[in-house]
């Protein structure tokens, strides 16, 4: 995989793994938290969680522009680790209120932003040596796919140490419980039938008969043992920031030029001032039209860097800057889209799916499980490849025979109906990430082989076509459940929960076009930045998909306002309308890449 790459790439593949795995442990689980700990509805949580998107991926243009003054990028990086960490841990400690929640989660969003977009600027800086050029696109998804070996792990250390602690205090999980339990705490639930016979299902200590005293123990144990993932996450930076002190010797160190540090002092102060009048206008014009001032920052502050970067770019490096920003836009709607399945689609799983499925279908929800079929379908493909030597084929039929055996022996022994977690969805994602990446580099080089291979913006513009079937899925499975919006409140009738396989088909979908744009957008940046604006590019990049993640809001906004299946056709709608857009200045990106 890494073979005629260079070393510093399996570094940053680590590293970053390490960070992801921390960091996807708290998306998984962040809007399941705050709605169970503190009894927020799905406007509220949507909201939080929203911001906390956005400033994971907005503070990243600070982390650029640092970086790109000081040219002193791998410690930026090393500080944003170290800074990360301490968030997480202090997430682990039980019982905080929610301002000092929040408080924490901007911690680790400024912890983020010094370290991600310079570990991509990193990546990129070391395949602007022309041995390495070609190699460009390949290394980002690679660089990706660590992104998602971490992913895929944390939403089952999330839930396995949430339901280990319920276990140990007596308790079984029920995704349901806790907006009820809070319902019984503040006197809203009318009748309390349904919660009591909910409550002595999940207790294991027999009946429950003081359902005050029920709710508030369930809270607080549910709740914690959320904290004590947030823990995990915590130990899986310590990882991290080890495999990059002792190893980043191998990534490249970019020494400062004289003449890029030279700045023009007397126009600063004009440049600035023309940019926050235009972060003033566009905020207050977009506050104007929707109402939401969130919204209004979170476009001004996209408006004043697009003013800015425009200020301070030459003449020669103008056409290169532009031609990054009109995919900066597109790049606002995919993820606006793309990063509901922590928000929306989360609660889609929580709600409208499912609680229990058969034997099968339980492979893929539990992690010795799912390892087990994953191994047999390796063994499989390598047991039957055409270019496969034949120590690889042994290999092949051991792993088929063995762990085709034992995944045989986890499904017989399986119940009939067997409870599944909301949060082990989120692992979907990064497990089609890493099993579809080979692939889809397979793919690229089949078509590069015989010159047909898509331009680098071309891909962007076929991943939005992909992404808006994704929630076309959405939109079919949700055509007759009973919506939010019709509840008022009340628990989802088993009547509206549908098979998981609509949002594990959503997710392999979105995977797919997820591959198309994000790897191929980085390269984008990395291959048509100024020299100069390596870090701070990146950072744009970032922006733009903080602003998107601003947006989220939208989806929770609407969860319980209007029907499911015109939630998802809105994003259908910015999936389709930014395609549209990317192909129609195709031939000027395309200019720029060759």
């Amino acid at each position: 995989m890494f073979k005629n790459h260079p070393k510093g790439l399996v570094v940053a593949f680590f590293a970053n793994m390490g960070e992801r795995f921390g960091f996807y442990t708290m998306m998984a689980i962040l809007v399941l938290f705050l709605q169970a700990k503190y009894g927020v509805n799905a406007e509220t949580a949507g909201s939080i969680y929203s911001w906390f998107y956005f400033a994971i991926y907005a503070l990243a243009l600070v982390g650029g522009i640092l970086a790109d003054a000081t040219k002193k990028y791998k410690a930026v990086i090393l500080a944003g680790i170290i800074i990360m960490f301490f968030g997480y841990v202090m997430m682990a400690i039980p019982g905080m209120p929610i301002s000092l929640t929040v408080l924490f989660l901007l911690t680790i969003a400024l912890g983020n932003g010094l370290f991600k977009g310079n570990l991509q600027a990193v990546v990129g800086q070391m395949y602007d040596n022309p041995k390495y050029e070609a190699l460009r696109d390949k290394a980002y998804l690679i660089f990706y796919m660590g992104i998602n070996v971490g992913a895929f792990f944390a939403p089952f250390a999330a839930t396995g140490i949430r339901n280990w602690w319920l276990n140990t205090n007596g308790f079984e999980h029920d995704g349901s419980l806790p907006a009820m339990c809070h319902m019984v705490l503040s006197g809203k639930l009318t009748d309390s039938t349904r919660f009591a016979e909910l409550a002595s299902t999940v207790s294991l200590n027999g009946p429950v008969t003081d359902l005050d005293k029920f709710a508030r123990e369930y809270i607080d144990v549910f709740s914690q043992g959320y904290n004590y993932a947030f823990a995990i996450a915590a130990g899986a930076m310590l990882i991290s920031l080890l495999v990059y002190i002792f190893f980043n010797r191998h990534l490249p160190q970019k020494e400062a030029n004289k003449a890029t540090k030279e700045v023009q002092v007397e126009k600063g102060v004009s440049k600035m001032g023309v940019s926050l009048g235009a972060m003033a206008v566009v905020s207050l014009g977009v506050y104007f039209i929707f109402g939401n001032v969130d919204i209004g920052f979170a476009f001004g502050l996209f408006a004043g860097f697009v003013a800015w970067i425009l200020q301070v770019s030459t003449k020669e490096e103008r056409p290169r800057v532009t031609a990054l920003l009109l995919v900066f836009v597109v790049v606002i709607f995919f993820w606006m889209s793309f990063h509901q399945n922590g928000l929306t689609q989360t609660m889609f799983a929580r709600d409208y799916t499912v609680q229990s499925v058969g034997p099968f279908t339980f492979l893929f929800f539990r992690l010795d499980y799912i390892l087990a079929f994953i191994g047999t379908v390796a063994g499989l493909v390598l047991l039957i490849r055409k270019k496969s030597a034949a120590k690889t084929r042994v290999l092949g039929g051991t792993l088929l025979l063995g762990l085709g055996y034992l995944t045989w022996y986890f499904y017989s022994r399986e119940d009939a109906q067997n409870a599944i977690a909301p949060e082990i969805f989120q692992s979907y994602n990064p497990l089609f990430i890493v099993s579809l990446t080979f692939m889809v580099m397979g793919i690229f080089t089949w078509l590069a082989n015989r010159g047909k291979e898509p331009s680098t913006p071309k891909k962007i513009g076929i991943g939005m076509i992909i992404a808006s079937f994704g929630f076309m899925i959405m939109l079919v499975s949700s055509l007759d459940v009973i919506s939010p919006v019709q509840l008022q409140g009340e628990p989802v009738p088993d009547a509206s929960r549908v098979s998981p396989y609509w949002l594990m088909s959503s997710y392999l979908v979105l995977t797919i076009a997820e591959l198309f744009l994000s790897p191929m957008g980085l390269s984008f940046v990395s291959k048509v930045s100024p020299i100069r604006f390596q870090g701070l590019m990146q950072g744009g990049w970032l922006l733009a998909t903080a602003v998107g993640n601003k947006l989220l809001g939208i989806g929770s906004y609407f969860w319980d306002r209007l029907e499911l299946w015109q939630l998802w056709a809105i994003f259908v709608a910015c999936c389709l309308a930014s395609a549209a857009f990317i192909f129609i200045i195709m031939k000027k990106l395309e200019r720029l890449t060759k």
